[in-house]
């Protein structure tokens, strides 16, 4: 029997966490490039564990270089893996330090894998009555699972015990080695029968109870998946014995022997100043800050006190704390990801660390209990909930806000969104979702939306879930969103330009875009449909003419047909191959392709009119609100590195303009009877942030004249006269302006306009030669970018490029592009957020007839009233010329129309 008061042995599989953790965590570096994503990882994972058994005796095991006996057992033994990734290989000799220098016992064994060592350490502990946990994320170890031993996986916060492993695997942990025998391992090539996963598995072990149960009853079992059984029962004891964890290792340190020593601080101190692990750092210790981009995730507090109200007076006790705060974390549990039509079904909030509270209100399954009347006690956070002057906080508030406007409620005092902190700190650094955040930054994993509601088909509505898991769930979210307030906060306000940026442009950006999501766009149903059934005919007509170039009918959706088709039957050259060394058919490979052959065009086209006709004019009548009659496009702050606006459901952005049926498309968008849509668009934006960063004498002469810049560029590169340069001239040079701005080679510069390369280089000598301060910008900011790890717009965003140094030369060269790209862009994206800004404020306070619709790209889309149509084109173009002051004029094109393609 264990031992209940004794401490349990922790045996860590260092190995699994450290892929783990190199694959969960964004690719994080140093300010020296050195990279340092899978031991911030692990070492976190092991201060949790640490802190949550505060063991006496553990042992950190990781796999030792070399063969094992399973590679001469089996030759094809994880042969299909690739080689470890160079930046992982570099993280291993300072993670063994860390876990030395944390004074934790590190095992590595020659011959064998760290699951055997833990095997052999946990069968002889269980042996002699003493209590085990496994910490590991690899199934394998569920065989080891006893009365004395279990697993947890700290990734998840789950801990397995016998009947844990019932429920997951439908066997008990006698019966892993069999079930993995059965299903194989592709993760490490173990072969298992064909056809045979999973359910079959299990059906199979619960029917005849064992492996040699199944095997001598292999001749009753019917069908394919019989026959494929029958044909792997000579492989079967192999992949038995491959599975099997040998618990029989010989070793030096038995359980007893694995005692946790104290940490050598002044090692760890070194280790954290090298790697700059911020949260690792005595307090007061004199170091110079980290970039942004390698912040370091501090452990979240283990106490919490999460409460769920019922009743009036405990929602009262809670107004008083919300009113005497200075911040309140606020967030909305709903019926719908779909602002427009979600309602609330409770609301938490949060104002210290540790603790918050969850109100659940229109919870609705059978057996729910009594809640707060919802209707009653929005009116109650009304008067909270409005006031200016009440600071609030969120992750992603924009939907809160809007939520709330489905209840009558305007959400105001909008002062902090933990998404957009982490997003304006470092865009790259990792996803800004509050799991992803709270992970890397807390260093703890939250409950997921799926641990309550379930996964899939089998997903339940919020409304359906049971308040004793609602409750925690909805709190945690107030309470993550406070703590990564705290931690976020001070690290932008040491960064006064990213401050800035936070506080008077994305912050205040919020509610405007709350607005134009909910004022939406009007489009014509019926010329969608009629859309719709032209590009069925024209699909058709590409589908026949496809099977005319194959000879042969073909499914014009499956890259494995095309691969047939083409590379097979067709002859066509392979040009480049996927990952798992299929030939590719992507679209730059066909794009190339068609330049010689004709099925490749066809098989283009068919994509472009496929892609037009599911995503544009099938959905988007599907997606008209019932109530409004329009279009509600959802507006991400967060998603584009260099700062732009990105939108989906339905995506604005990705509507191709060059085609004539893209254009089509833009007509159905449409202003209503005595309206019409105003385009107003940037011209060249990116151009002129060129010529203002590189202060290029020449560029900035050709804007301040109001030359057209490509025309100029030609006359420049080509040395002609200004009225003599030629239609073919002038499309090389924009090919070069623009192919420079996003980092196009001479090779792509001569597949463009279909020229030699040789040719193509002397297009960019010329180019340079006549325009050399950009080639000296170009050169300096490549050069800034290594030297730092970002580059930054005019307004000081900032983009982290943690590849600028990698030794992956197709990784560094794509970092090396964007670092020339990225302050244009980004420096775009910002002035039209300025101008948004501007203009709402005109929209909202100066009465006029006037919404703000679209924002895509560089344009902004307005309805406005046909009798105020003269005074909003001056006011807007106004509005976003003096959105930025740079060294040449900004320039804004206006378009008025019924639709938006006509407003072109």
């Amino acid at each position: 029997m264990t031992n209940p008061a004794a401490k349990p042995l922790i045996l860590v599989d260092g190995s699994s966490y450290l892929y783990r953790a190199f694959h969960a965590l964004p690719p994080l570096t140093n300010s020296r490039g050195e990279p340092t994503g899978a031991v911030l990882g692990v070492t976190n994972m092991l201060r949790r564990l640490l802190d949550q058994y505060q063991p006496e005796r553990i042992a950190v095991v990781f796999d030792a270089k070399g063969p094992t006996f399973r590679d001469e057992l089996f030759e094809d033994y994880k042969s299909h893996r690739p080689p470890m990734p160079d930046d992982l290989v570099g993280q291993i000799e300072p993670l063994h330090d860390f876990v030395r220098a944390m004074g934790l016992p590190l095992l590595m064994e020659s011959g064998v894998e760290a699951d055997d060592v833990i095997g052999t350490l946990a069968q002889q502990s269980s042996a002699a009555g003493m209590a085990v946990v496994i910490s590991t994320g690899d199934k394998d170890m569920a065989q080891l699972v006893d009365p004395n031993i279990t697993l947890i996986n700290t990734m998840t916060n789950t801990v397995m015990d016998r009947q844990g492993v019932i429920d997951k695997f439908g066997v008990p942990p006698e019966r892993i080695i069999d079930y993995l025998a059965l299903i194989g391992d592709t993760s490490d090539n173990i072969p298992g029968v064909p056809k045979v996963g999973p359910k079959t598995a299990v059906k199979w072990l619960t029917e005849y109870g064992s492996l040699d149960g199944i095997v001598s009853h292999a001749a009753d079992i019917p069908g394919k998946v019989g026959e494929n059984l029958r044909a792997s029962l000579a492989q079967l004891p192999l992949s038995h014995q491959l599975a099997t964890i040998r618990c029989d290792v010989p070793l030096d340190v038995g359980p007893a022997e694995l005692q946790r020593l104290p940490p050598d601080e002044s090692a760890l101190q070194a280790l954290a100043e090298r790697l700059e692990f911020s949260s690792w750092r005595k307090p007061g210790a004199a170091v110079t800050p980290a970039p942004a981009a390698t912040a370091t995730p501090e452990v979240a507090p283990a106490n919490t006190d999460y409460q769920t109200i019922f009743t009036e007076e405990q929602l009262d006790r809670w107004l008083k704390q919300l009113a005497a705060a200075e911040l309140i974390a606020f967030d909305t549990e709903t019926t719908s990801l779909d602002y427009m039509q979600a309602e609330i079904v409770g609301v938490s909030f949060a104002v210290d660390t540790g603790k918050a509270a969850y109100v659940p209100l229109a919870h609705n399954y059978v057996g729910a209990p009594q809640q707060l009347d919802r209707e009653a006690t929005l009116e109650k956070l009304r008067p909270l909930l409005e006031d200016p002057n009440k600071a609030k906080l969120g992750q992603n508030l924009k939907y809160d806000m809007s939520v709330l406007a489905n209840h009558g409620i305007a959400l105001r005092g909008i002062r902090h969104d933990s998404m957009l902190e982490s997003y304006v700190l470092d865009s790259t650094a990792t996803r800004h979702d509050m799991d992803s955040l709270a992970l890397k930054y807390l260093g703890h994993s939250t409950i997921h939306y799926e641990d309550v509601a379930g996964k899939g088909v089998k997903q339940i509505p919020f409304s359906q879930v049971a308040i004793e898991q609602a409750g925690p769930y909805a709190a945690e979210d107030a309470d993550i969103t406070l703590r990564l307030h705290q931690h976020l906060w001070p690290q932008l306000q040491a960064l006064p330009p990213l401050q800035k940026l936070y506080e008077e442009l994305e912050m205040p950006l919020v509610p405007v875009l709350s607005r134009m999501e909910r004022t939406g766009v009007a489009v014509d149903v019926a010329m969608l449909k009629k859309q719709s059934g032209e590009l069925a005919v024209r699909i058709k007509e590409l589908e026949e003419r496809a099977y005319s170039a194959a000879g042969q009918p073909f499914n014009l959706s499956s890259p494995k047909q095309i691969q047939e088709i083409l590379f097979d039957k067709l002859g066509i050259p392979v040009l480049r191959k996927t990952p798992t060394g299929q030939p590719s058919t992507g679209e730059d490979v066909l794009e190339e392709l068609a330049e010689e052959h004709l099925l490749p065009r066809i098989i283009l086209d068919y994509r472009g009119m496929s892609k037009l006709k599911s995503t544009y004019t099938d959905r988007l009548p599907e997606q008209i609100d019932p109530r409004t009659g329009r279009v509600h496009t959802s507006y991400h702050q967060a998603v584009a590195a260099t700062g732009r606006l990105s939108s989906s459901d339905p995506n604005l952005q990705n509507i191709p303009v060059r085609s004539e049926e893209g254009r089509r498309i833009r007509q159905a968008f449409i202003a209503p009877s005595g309206y019409k849509l105003l385009a107003a668009d940037y011209s060249q934006i990116e151009l002129r942030i060129m010529a203002h960063l590189s202060g290029d004498t020449a560029l900035l002469r050709a804007f301040a004249e109001g030359r057209d810049i490509h025309s100029a560029t030609a006359a420049e590169v080509f040395g002609t006269a200004l009225d003599q340069v030629s239609a073919d001239q002038r499309r090389a040079a924009k090919a070069i302006n623009f192919g420079l701005i996003y980092g196009m080679s001479a090779f792509g510069l001569a597949r463009q306009l279909d020229i030699e390369r040789g040719a193509a280089q002397q297009y960019v000598d010329l180019y340079f030669q006549r325009y050399p301060s950009v080639k000296a910008f170009m050169d300096e900011t490549r050069e800034l970018a290594r030297r730092q790890g970002y580059v930054e717009t005019v307004f000081g965003r900032r983009l982290y490029l943690p590849e600028i140094n990698s030794r992956n030369g197709q990784r560094r060269q794509y970092a090396e592009r964007t670092a020339i790209n990225a302050p244009m862009q980004g420096t775009a994206a910002d002035i039209i957020k300025r101008a948004m800004l501007t203009l709402d404020h005109w929209i909202e306070t100066g009465g006029v007839d006037v919404k703000m619709v679209m924002q895509v790209h560089d344009e902004l889309v307005f309805e406005v009233a046909e009798a105020e149509l003269d005074s909003a084109r001056v006011a807007i173009r106004q509005g976003m010329v003096d959105a930025a002051t740079l060294k040449v004029p900004l320039v804004v094109d206006i378009g008025v129309g019924k639709n938006w393609d006509e407003a072109h």
